[in-house]
């Protein structure tokens, strides 16, 4: 019943390590009759929820536990109405649930556990104002317990306002990496990633299935997507642009394999769960240097081993170094492969030019004439 704040490498079942428990605490009844539930978890991202949701109703399926997810991105009335119904467990990203609590459509009064999943994001500047919020509107009483693969010291003095004398649990050095993933850097010009990539996939690794690949930016994933398509890869994005349901269709066939490639910005790179995942390529490697641990633990999960390659172009070697210092170990290069720093690059066709737009006609202006 202690607060507490715990950190483990990705891929280690953090997931289970709070839901079992919560789960255990359903099989005493509450004294209040609300239809509230009794926990909340709270997480950064729309897709994170509806993993910890299906993993709430896969464990919980012999006590009928009942189980609601709350983002945004879905229609107000299908939450409404699902809000309305007796619940046990409620999983939700901030803002959407600050939005349903300030309408009054919450009873929160029978809360006995709060979960932030992904806590170091949760509180990061993006987060923490909603968090804060939704925290000052919960039940004094009550377990609340903050899980992460990565506990920045910043994250932990300001927890110190959240948690109450927290126990603290780390089953792992603190931002490391899962040990079963052998991880690559391959040093090539910014112009020569693409060709680099597509050597990779057609020529390294042509048997793997499923590949990850991860950008900085929604637009760069959209543009490594369309080069992969028109050179025969299977491949769809996923980012914060996407609609939820083309978030949910591009990871359906990704995991069904319909779908070879799929690449993501950092919203991909916390708490997605996809099974027999082996390799984790980053088109570019992220500024932050925990976002690195999240992203190459995608593969390596629960004791299978991964393999994770890197991208990196000279003005990212800052970057890199601050990942090794962070993992506290270097990351091998790879200098046999044809897109070294000023390699030539082949030369492509350019792209067909686009047809001309017809005039418009009568009628057809803004102002109609």
């Amino acid at each position: 019943g202690h607060d507490l704040m715990a950190s483990a490498q990705t891929g280690t079942g953090k997931t289970a390590a709070f839901m079992l428990p919560a789960l255990n605490l359903l099989a005493t009844p509450h004294e209040l009759k609300s239809r509230g539930p009794r926990i909340l978890v709270l997480v950064p991202t729309r897709e994170l929820a509806t993993q910890v949701n299906e993993a709430a109703r896969k464990y919980g399926k012999f006590i009928r536990a009942r189980t609601v997810s709350i983002v945004g991105g879905m229609p107000y009335p299908l939450q409404n109405k699902l809000l309305s119904q007796p619940l046990d467990i409620l999983v939700a990203t901030p803002g959407r649930l600050l939005d349903h609590m300030e309408r009054g459509r919450i009873d929160l009064s029978r809360l006995q556990m709060l979960v932030l999943d992904e806590a170091d994001r949760m509180l990061d500047m993006g987060f923490i104002h909603d968090v804060k919020k939704v925290i000052a509107k919960l039940p004094s009483k009550r377990q609340t317990m903050f899980f992460s693969a990565t506990m920045p010291s910043e994250v932990v003095k300001l927890s110190d306002n959240l948690l109450h004398q927290p126990v603290r649990v780390s089953v792992a050095p603190v931002s490391s990496t899962a040990e079963k993933v052998s991880q690559t850097v391959y040093k090539v010009d910014q112009k020569g990633k693409r060709f680099l990539l597509r050597h990779l996939l057609k020529d390294v690794a042509p048997e793997v299935p499923s590949i990850l690949v991860f950008t900085r930016t929604k637009h760069g994933a959209d543009k490594v997507v369309k080069d992969l398509v028109n050179n025969g890869i299977t491949a769809q994005a996923i980012h914060g642009n996407k609609s939820q349901s083309a978030r949910q269709n591009a990871l359906g066939n990704f995991k069904n394999r319909t779908t070879r490639v799929l690449v993501a910005t950092d919203i991909a790179a916390r708490g997605i769960d996809i099974d027999e995942l082996t390799h984790v390529i980053n088109f570019e490697i992220p500024n932050i240097p925990e976002t690195y641990v999240h992203r190459i633990g995608r593969t390596g999960r629960a004791g299978k081993s991964g393999i994770a390659w890197s991208l990196v172009d000279r003005e990212e070697l800052p970057f890199l170094k601050d990942i090794q210092k962070l993992i506290r170990q270097d990351i091998p290069v790879d200098a046999t492969h044809p897109y070294q720093p000023g390699a030539v690059l082949p030369q492509e066709a350019p792209e067909p030019p686009r047809p001309p737009r017809e005039p418009r006609g009568p009628g057809k202006g803004k102002a109609g004439n």
